[in-house]
């Protein structure tokens, strides 16, 4: 069990110059809901599985590549 300490024990500054920028400023998500088939999650949950990243996050950088490189849809 950690030990509960005091705002007295805080430094009086902290030194954040050796400290990085935070990569994900401006990356704001929105939660959306979205009708998908069965087959296609299935097929990002394996991806999930087989790579560790979860399944919601492959599907988000996937429409994300296809936004980056402009694909259009086609319909047979």
């Amino acid at each position: 069990m950690s030990e509960v300490r005091s705002i007295e024990d805080m430094p009086v500054e902290v030194d954040f110059s050796g400290s990085a920028p935070n990569p994900y400023i401006g990356k704001v998500r929105r939660r959306v809901t979205i009708n998908i088939d069965s087959e296609t999650i299935d097929y990002f949950k394996a991806e999930a599985a087989r790579t560790g990243v979860p399944y919601q996050t492959i599907i988000n950088m996937y429409l994300n590549q296809c936004r980056i490189e402009k694909k259009r849809l086609t319909f047979a």
